[in-house]
């Protein structure tokens, strides 16, 4: 009888076991999972309950994102959601949350509105990946990281506000919470006729102290950096701003020569000229002082980075010096930092200094630490993109970092022990240090998204991680972006069916416009039209307008058809003939862009390359340029300067190229 007994017991409990629910599948995953054995429907009826004080603004996101992830049914059974803010219930820091889910209702709590808005971004996920089943269950969640960030250069290659906004949602999205941008840099000054008047520079903010400073290609208001940052509170992400000195320094010494190294190069900042330190001085006070400052939030990072050698005792001065000007100015200091390499007696301020721990070369881990800094591991080995460059990554190398990566590993030949105090996090970069390569907004997200996802995942989930690549890969291709949000561009049939076909001819007068519901289609596309031009056209006529770019024809003046994007030009060398009907087919990838003309492949955009002149090693570099489009659709035609002439038979096909 006791053995039948214990039988029966051991088969309810196995079957206790497989009835639980696996985890959900979200990036990052969840720290600690105790299954159950049902399931909530989600259907997008929803009600919110909030237990604590100043929750308004979350519960608003919240319910708007949740709109955006599913569509509302009204007639649907209501999930109800508690949000309850427990102080007192930070076990596991200020960033963990728990949840329960049952059939009908999620409970939320954490310590702090961070850490409940990092629980909203896990049920978003589930959602999503669910399609509205989720299982239920107890979750309790928290970062083995506390800073888990990306940087943009911004300098070399502009991104529009509303760009910077969405990856802001976007970082958020996948619990990421650091986004600094580089605000002033340079192009090399090879691929300018070595002059470097010539060289591009630019500055990307507003400036009232120093008129004529600011980026005429390209540049953010006050207000706009402002509001911002205040979107990144909002959203849980640290938006922090970088003004780099005293090299990468050209913006400033076109602005003002005399501020430029005549020794150096006039990238590098004149270290013993007074004016220098004047204008840094005014500069940086510019955007932090009076009543309404510009930098809103607590750090302000100074660059600081790839000085010439021989001067590392003024280097190291100069950078004291700004350490400590930057915390008079109520902020907390950063740098990239060089002291291994510009080595010295003159003392940096350690205390309240963060670290961008970027080279083996250029800073020394163990010291730094055992000095008094804090490190966030940037290690440009594995976490520097700079698209189509031909060095560093073109993509990172998500497999190897999701198996052999972690904060730890600080660079190529030293690696810290686990829970090294001192060591924040990590952060990766994109450089666009080719200027003038074509490389677009879009080309930069469909290279930072995959490395999102997996940094995200390596500094929350920490070594914990237990899935496979392939499991982890699978999640990170069905993720989206985020509530609302579609900068790949895609769109399945239903949404391309929605395309006017014009299966018969229309006449397009130059001022005729065609709108459509979908705005563009991202890498992967097949979209072909007839067209038959009355008249030579003029200067950049518009065929198809979207968001970003724009198909023309007799692009930049040269009879051809073409694109524009970015701030580029980019043209075939097939021109339609006028009065004739020819069939235009054109197909993108995140390679290149290819026309088909009556069928046949009439030209290949890809792999064109632009030599420098002899640079400062005695050598010849290449510029690898970016021909990409993504297909603009959002209108046929333009209301002013557009295509005349006739169109018909529009067809599109999307089979978006996957990146892991």
């Amino acid at each position: 009888m006791k053995k039948t007994t214990l039988l029966a017991t051991m088969v309810w409990a196995n079957l206790a076991l497989i009835a639980q629910n696996e985890a959900p599948k979200v990036i990052p995953a969840i720290r600690q999972w105790q299954g159950e054995k049902d399931t909530l429907y989600f259907q997008g009826s929803f009600q919110i309950q909030t237990k604590g004080k100043g929750l308004k603004e979350l519960t608003e996101t919240l319910e708007k994102d949740l709109k955006a992830t599913t569509p509302a049914n009204e007639t649907a059974k209501k999930t109800r959601i508690t949000l309850k803010l427990d102080p007192k219930d930070a076990q596991f820091g200020n960033e963990s949350y728990k949840m329960q889910i049952t059939p009908q209702n999620i409970s939320l709590s954490a310590p702090t509105t961070q850490g409940l808005f990092w629980g909203t971004r896990t049920l978003l996920q589930m959602i999503d990946t669910g399609k509205g089943k989720i299982p239920c269950g107890n979750i309790v969640d928290y970062p083995a990281y506390s800073h888990r960030g990306f940087m943009l250069d911004v300098a070399r290659k502009f991104f529009t506000i509303d760009y910077l906004r969405d990856y802001i949602k976007i970082l958020s999205y996948y619990k990421m919470n650091e986004f600094q941008i580089h605000l002033n840099d340079n192009g090399f000054p090879e691929y300018f006729d070595n002059d470097w008047d010539k060289t591009y520079s630019a500055f990307r903010l507003e400036s009232d102290q120093f008129p004529g400073l600011t980026a005429k290609d390209g540049h953010y208001t006050k207000e706009e950096f402002r509001e911002l940052q205040r979107l990144g509170q909002k959203y849980g992400v640290n938006v922090i701003p970088e003004i780099d000195i005293p090299a990468h320094s050209l913006a400033f010494a076109h602005y003002k020569p005399e501020l430029g190294s005549d020794k150096y190069g006039k990238d590098h900042l004149d270290l013993y000229n007074p004016e220098t330190y004047l204008f840094c001085d005014a500069l940086l006070k510019e955007y932090t002082a009076g009543e309404n400052p510009v930098f809103i939030g607590p750090d302000l990072h100074i660059g600081t980075d790839e000085y010439d050698k021989r001067e590392s005792e003024k280097y190291r001065e100069f950078t004291d010096r700004y350490l400590k000007y930057v915390e008079s100015l109520g902020k907390n200091a950063r740098m990239w930092g060089g002291l291994r390499w510009l080595k010295g007696e003159t003392p940096v301020k350690a205390d309240n200094v963060v670290v961008n721990a970027w080279s083996y070369d250029w800073v020394d881990p163990s010291k730094s630490l055992e000095d008094g800094y804090k490190l966030i591991s940037t290690c440009d080995t594995w976490l520097y993109i700079v698209p189509s460059a031909g060095y560093y990554r073109d993509f990172l190398d998500t497999k190897w970092l999701y198996e052999n990566w972690k904060p730890e590993k600080i660079n190529s030949k030293e690696t810290l022990p686990d829970g090294t105090p001192g060591l924040l996090g990590g952060m990766f970069a994109v450089w666009n240090d080719h200027c003038g390569n074509g490389v677009s907004q879009h080309d930069v997200h469909i290279r930072t998204m995959p490395a999102v996802k997996v940094l995200a995942q390596k500094m929350w989930k920490g070594s914990e991680s237990k899935t496979d690549y392939t499991a982890y890969a699978e999640t990170a291709g069905i993720l989206q972006e985020g509530p609302g949000l579609n900068r790949r561009a895609v769109y399945d049939a239903k949404a391309l069916a929605t395309l006017p076909t014009l299966k018969q001819p229309v006449s397009m007068n130059g001022k005729t416009v065609i709108e459509t519901a979908v705005p563009e289609l991202g890498y992967g596309y097949s979209v072909s039209f007839d067209i038959k031009p009355e008249t030579a056209q003029r200067k950049n006529a518009v065929l198809f307008g979207g968001p970003e770019s724009k198909l023309l024809l007799n692009c930049d003046d040269s009879g051809c058809l073409g694109f524009t994007r970015d701030g580029y030009y980019i043209r075939f060398s097939y021109a339609p003939p006028v009065g004739k009907w020819s069939n235009i087919k054109i197909e993108g990838d995140e390679k290149g862009t290819s026309l088909f003309v009556n069928g046949e492949l009439q030209e290949r955009l890809e792999g064109k390359r632009r030599k420098s002149s002899l640079n400062k090693h005695g050598r010849y570099s290449y510029m690898y340029l970016l021909e990409t489009l993504v297909f603009p659709l959002q209108q046929i035609g333009a209301s002013e300067n557009g295509f005349v002439g006739e169109i018909k038979n529009l067809k599109a096909t999307q089979n978006p190229v996957v990146i892991k």
